[in-house]
Parts: structure tokens; sequence; C-alpha cells
């Protein structure tokens, strides 16, 4: 099998294998209503070529929220048709919704929990949901998602540490209940002639919290129950969310947070034995259910082995796609070294989690959205040179350049590392406005050699930098104290929601 093999998933044909998670970007307003900047943000990413669109969660009641689109009433069809007229019109690729249902939380850090629901509120979202399952029919959406991940209500009924006594708590088969009516809403609402996914938690990453060994059960309970196919998430949870005062818990600011967007400091592909483990179990039970997989797939070669290893039959990428939509395109044409790769600093996140529009820090200041260009010139060094030098300070070495050049713009540049006599390889990427980079993962000792290629906005390579080398001591001097990081989004950095 190929990423570009076309896979038929319930009642659609995806072109490609790959998928654009729902990832939040704080771009609708308080109404709910699709705005010019999420049609703009979302075409962007069907005219890149993905298979798949997930368009961001989308709440099935009317509770209040903050910017949070919506499908709770017949009143947001308009904006939602056009969205996803626009939307197939940009590219070829199918886009679905994905909807939601949350519980209440407060700045004064409580929060509404499962246990705190009456049956009438459990009958209420199940047909809550039903019903917004035909608006996404009656918009024109190829099909729609079923958020069961994070923090929000159907996964925190899923959940080990879900807290009901009665028939919808305690035991696997109780803590299923409710999204197994979820779901049989749907599809008596939709028919089933409409494709019904469902995201949730492969592993909650709290302590006390359920790993795969339940997942496995999960996702054949809700194949069963007629899920077209599932997609595979880890973590995003209140229970282990940092404490702000005054500000409502956010729940990707612990350790579930880090595992649900691993960033820089994680190693690629590092969730992926939970789509593994979980398809296994699919397949075991003899059903063909499509299965997602994502967390930090960040080249074309992991990409096509989730594939060929049968890790997972579709691949997810939020991140990615947002430093690069035209992404799927490149890759079909071979042009992996043409993708301005995402550096996994999770400045995203960070955006989200204080509440500001989601972008991503390699996009030229002051962009809504990926730069587009079809320019064919390369970036060149100037006629000094890059003068690429590196030293050791404070046990870091510290990689230097001079600016590039480029006809349009320089994106950004490519740092690669090698260590004694070991092959350089692309090691991390900063944006075009950065002109260093720290290198904190070196010891007493090494001999370490560094190259800088700069990039465009169409993801031209230009030339290699001559190669620096830097023997180190054999024992570094003890570090001076380093100041505090930083709160802020645009110094510290990262991606939101549940971006993968």
């Amino acid at each position: 099998m190929s990423l570009f093999q076309p896979l038929r998933v319930g009642a659609t044909t995806l072109p490609n294998r790959l998928v654009l998670p729902a990832m939040v970007t704080r771009l609708s307003a308080e109404d709910g209503v699709v705005n010019d900047a999420i049609t703009a943000r979302y075409t962007r990413f069907s005219r890149g070529g993905v298979g798949l669109v997930v368009v961001e969660a989308m709440a099935v009641h009317a509770s209040k929220s903050g910017p949070l689109l919506r499908i709770s009433d017949d009143a947001f069809k308009p904006g939602l048709t056009e969205l996803a007229s626009r939307c197939h019109d940009a590219g070829p690729g199918k886009v679905m919704p994905q909807i939601i249902h949350f519980l209440k939380v407060a700045r004064s850090g409580w929060r509404q929990t499962v246990d705190m629901l009456s049956p009438g509120d459990l009958d209420a979202i199940v047909e809550a949901y039903g019903r917004a399952a035909a608006r996404a029919r009656e918009c024109g959406f190829d099909g729609v998602e079923l958020h069961m991940a994070h923090a929000y209500t159907l996964s925190s009924f899923l959940s080990r540490v879900n807290a009901r006594r009665d028939a919808y708590g305690g035991s696997l088969a109780g803590r299923l209940r409710l999204p197994l009516r979820v779901m049989q809403r749907v599809r008596a609402s939709v028919g089933d002639d409409f494709t019904v996914g469902v995201r949730f938690l492969g592993e909650e990453c709290i302590r006390g919290g359920y790993t795969v060994l339940d997942a496995g059960p999960i996702a054949v309970a809700l194949a069963q129950a007629g899920a077209d196919y599932i997609s595979l998430s880890a973590g995003g949870k209140f229970e282990d969310a940092r404490a702000i005062e005054g500000e409502p818990p956010y729940p990707y600011t612990g350790y579930s947070g880090d595992r649900c967007m691993p960033g820089a400091t994680y190693p690629d592909g590092c969730n992926l034995y939970i789509p593994d483990a979980v398809r296994a179990a699919v397949r075991a039970a003899g059903f063909d259910t499509p299965i997602v997989a994502v967390g930090k797939i960040a080249t074309q070669a992991l990409a096509e082995q989730v594939v060929a290893r049968g890790q997972g039959d579709l691949v997810g990428m939020a991140r990615a796609l947002l430093a690069d939509p035209d992404l799927p395109s490149k890759w079909r044409a071979g042009q992996e070294d043409r993708v301005v790769r995402c550096v996994y600093g999770n400045v995203c996140k960070a955006l989200d989690e204080n509440f500001k529009r989601v972008t991503c820090t390699l996009w030229p200041r002051g962009r809504s959205d990926a730069p587009e260009s079809d320019d064919a010139v390369a970036p060149e060094w100037s006629p000094a040179g890059s003068q690429v030098r590196a030293e050791l300070k404070e046990g870091r070495v510290v990689v230097r350049w001079s600016a590039a050049t480029d006809n349009e713009a320089v994106y950004g540049y490519e740092i690669l590392r090698a260590e004694g006599a070991g092959i350089l390889l692309h090691y991390a990427s900063v944006r075009g406005a950065s002109l260093r980079f720290e290198d904190a993962r070196v010891l007493p000792g090494a001999r370490m050699r560094y190259a800088v290629r700069p990039y465009d906005l169409a993801g031209n390579r230009g030339p290699l930098s001559p190669v620096t080398e830097l023997v180190l001591p054999s024992e570094f001097a003890p570090a001076q104290p380093r100041p505090a990081v930083s709160n802020n989004p645009a110094a510290s950095g990262a991606c939101g929601g549940s971006m993968s």
C-alpha cells in the first residue's frame, strides 16, 4: 500500500491516506459562525492536496464557550455549507466536521464532571449529536467525526476515572454506554450512506487512566456500532492540567498535554505503538475499519512506513500541515526536499493556551495562513558566504550564520548535524528571522559538525553552507543560572486543541 493509494472509508473514497486532524484555530468569533478567516484556513489545506480535512471541533449544544464553531442550530448551516463547498472546489480531498459536546468550566478552576449529569442530560447529549450530524450531511460535508477524545464529555465517560456509580460508569461496558448511544443515534440520523468517524484516546496518559489495553476493546465496540474509521489520539486531560489562578482549566498543560502534542524533545512517531495495538485488536475482532495513526509523524519515509507496516491505514498530521499545507502535493511529486518542516516547538499550542489566534511560528510575521509560492528560484548566500560558525556556551553548541538572500523571501534555515565522522542529517529548522541555533543535546569530548541550508517560501533549498566543526572539551564548565522561561507564546512556543 502507498500513501497515495485511494481508500474507501464508509460511504466515501479518500484520494490519499493523509489526514488533517481537527485542531483549534481560535479564528472563530463568539457567535460560532463560519467567517472569512476560517474559510481561508481550511481552503488552504484543501488546496495542498490532503486526502481528508477534518474541520476543528464545533459544538452540538448551545453552552457558552468563547470562540468555537457551532453546529447546534440551523442558523449555522449557511456558513457551514459555504465552507464545505469552498473546500471541495479547492482540492480533491474530502471534508468533514468534528462535532463535540463539552462540560462547563469556570475561571475559579471549578469544572463540571460526568457524575453531575442527570439521565435527562444524557438523553439531551445523545439527541444533540444526532441533530448535529444530520446538519453536517445537509450542509454537504462528506461525513462527520464524533469527538470522544481529550478532556471532553464523551472522553470523560470512557475514562477509567469516570466517577459515576450508575449504569454509565464503573466497568468498561458502563463507560461505553453513552458513547455507543451517541454512535447509534448518529447513524440513525444520517443513514448508512454517510461516513461517520470517531476520534478517541488510545491512552489517557494520566494516573489511573486507561491504556491501549482498554483502547482495543473500545475501538472494537465502536467499529461494531458502525464507526467507519477510528482516529486515535493521546492525553489532553483536565486531571493533570496546570492550575492558573483566574483562568479556566486548560487540558493540555500537564504531561498528558505533552503526550497529545509531542514536541521537539520527543522522538518522531512516539505514539505509534497506540494505533499499532488498537488496529491489531480491531482486525483480530474481524473488522477492517480504517485506523488513523498520529503523533509527530514528520517525514514521508515514516508516513509510508506506517501504512506499509500496518500500524495505521491513514496518517494524521496536524502541525506538519500547519507548517506546510502543500506537503501532500510535494510528497506526491517526489519533492520531500521542498517541504517546510515543522519544528515541533509548539508555539501554536501556547497560542491556543493563551486564547490567541493559532498560527505557525515559521510563517512570516503577521500572516494568518501559510504562504503560497510557485517560485522556482532557490535562495543564495551573499557574496561573503554563509560565515557559519559554532561555539560552546554553557554546555550548549551555539551555531550562527549570516543571512541568505532570495528573490521573494527566505522562509527559514535547516540545520544539519553530524557527530564524529557520521553523515550530516537534518536536525532542526528555524524561521527566516533567526540566524542562530542552540544545540543542547551534546556531550563532553564529542566532535560535532554542522551545516546550514536556507529555503524560501516555495520550499526551494539553497546551497549547503560549508561545514563547521567543533571538538568539545572533555569536561564542561558548570552552567550559569538561566533566566526564567517566559509564558509569552511569542517567546516560548507551541500548537492548539489537538495538534498531532
